[in-house]
Formats: structure tokens, sequence, C-alpha cells
């Protein structure tokens, strides 16, 4: 049975800068030659796929947070939406506390993705706004509603109001959705991400473990944040990075002494290569 590779994106795989070495590139794709290797990331498939260009990935590729799992050449295993309904009052919910947030969703069956923004905007959210200026998925809504296919509501912001926010959502919907509260390391704010109550990396890692048969003894995977920790909890081995979040080191199996920028996925598959 071969061996399993998973690994995070932001702040584990990838540099700081969003770029992966050479030296990343060229271990990896020794490792993919005979072994199962793909990535779970909170990020859409068309990002995932411009950060992965020169990187073997033969495996689904679990994408935002655990609400798609598809092939890097477009074909969908596995999808959990939040509906239209619940997507617009969870906007009207967050409006009351003066924040509306982003809404990724599928635009169609193609696996084009559409990322809503509100006209109303606080500091954090036009600085991520910024990296994203080139993308032509990008829809300005004056008054922001979601679509028939949400696949997750992010929004950012103070730790304290997100978790006011995180309470009376919670209130509501109780455990019929998922709540991801965490720092967002790229502009210092935090981030509260809604999904499916399914939606998570370790259900993608069921959805792929059924279409591509492996043990999940036989599974490493690697991570930095809170969403990863899902994951870590059914695979053999979980490994963080040396800067990842001190409560994500504490429930994994290795810390590595190397952070992403430091190539540390690649140091540690290099590593026990050479025994």
């Amino acid at each position: 049975m071969k061996k399993a590779y998973i690994t995070d994106l932001d702040h584990t795989f990838l540099r700081n800068d969003l770029t992966l070495s050479s030296f990343t590139k060229e271990i990896w794709n020794e490792m993919a030659k005979n072994s199962i290797a793909t990535v779970a990331t909170a990020r859409t498939y068309k990002k995932t796929a411009q950060f992965l260009r020169g990187i073997d990935i033969n495996t689904p590729m679990i994408l935002l947070d655990g609400a798609l799992t598809a092939t890097i050449d477009k074909k969908i295993i596995d999808t959990k939406f939040i509906n239209k309904e619940i997507a617009d009052t969870i906007i009207d919910e967050g409006g009351k506390f003066g924040t509306y947030p982003f809404v990724l969703a599928l635009a169609d069956k193609n696996l084009n993705e559409s990322f809503l923004y509100s006209t109303i905007l606080n500091e954090s959210q036009i600085k991520v706004l910024k990296n994203y200026s080139n993308d032509d998925n990008l829809v300005e809504c004056r008054d922001i509603r979601g679509m028939d296919d949400n696949f997750k509501i992010v929004y950012m912001g103070g730790e304290s109001l997100l978790r006011k926010l995180t309470l009376h959502l919670k209130s509501i919907f109780g455990e019929t959705l998922k709540y991801i509260l965490a720092p967002e390391a790229y502009t210092g704010c935090y981030f509260l991400t809604i999904l499916h109550k399914d939606a998570d990396k370790s259900h993608g890692i069921k959805s792929i473990n059924e279409y591509v048969d492996f043990e999940l003894e036989q599974l490493s995977v690697f991570g930095d944040n809170f969403n990863d920790i899902g994951m870590f909890e059914i695979a053999g081995k979980s490994i963080a990075v040396a800067n990842a979040q001190e409560g994500v080191k504490k429930v994994a199996d290795i810390v590595l002494e190397d952070t992403n920028n430091e190539d540390g996925v690649a140091k540690y598959l290099q590593g026990i290569k050479n025994g």
C-alpha cells in the first residue's frame, strides 16, 4: 500500500510570499512519484491551482476548508454547501454587528467560483482584496446576498467582535454549521469562517480515501492552524511546522524545527527519504 502525504498550503507548504522554492518543488515531486500526494487548504480551486504550478498533485485536493474536494483537472468529487436561505440569514445577523462577510460560492459546474464582497469593508478586508485585484471572479455587492451553492462565509476583524458574532450565530444555528475562529497571519486580525457542518479537512480526507484507496495509518499530514486539527486526528502521523499555532503543536505527533519559510515540509520529506 502506498504512503500518502497531504499538506496545508498557507504558512505550511507555501512561504509567506505565497511561493514555493525550487528545493521544495524538487523534493515534493520526487516523493509524489511513488506516493499519494495532495493538499488540504482553505483556498479556492483557482488560487490553489495558481500556487501549485510545477507541483505534482496526483490525488483529489481538499479545498475551501473541506467544502470542496476536486481533482486538479476540475473533476468534482464532493461538495458541502450552505444554501442561500441560511447564507442570507447569516449575512443579515452579521449586519447587526456592523460587519459584512466575503462569500465564496460555486458559480457553475465547471468549477468557476464567485468571490462576493460588500461595498462596506473594514481595513483587513481591504488588505485581503488587494491580493485578489487581478482575479476575474470578484463580485462587488451593494447589498450582499448568498448564491445558490455557497462554499463558505468569511468574516474578518477584531477577535472580540468575531467571538461575539460566533456566539450569536451558534445561538441561532447551533451545530448545524461549522465555525472556525482563528488568527489571520497575513493581516494580523482574526477571521471567522462559517461552513456546512461536515465541511472540514477530515471529511475531505474520507472523500479522498473513498476515491483513492489508502490506509489512514500510512497517511502523513502537515499543518499550522486550527483548521488542520481535524486531519491531524485521523492521520497516522501529524506534523506541525515550527511556526504553527501553539494549540496545533500540542496535538501534533511531530513539530518540525523549520518554518514554512525554511522549507520545513520538504526538509522533512527529504529526511525520511534518506532514512
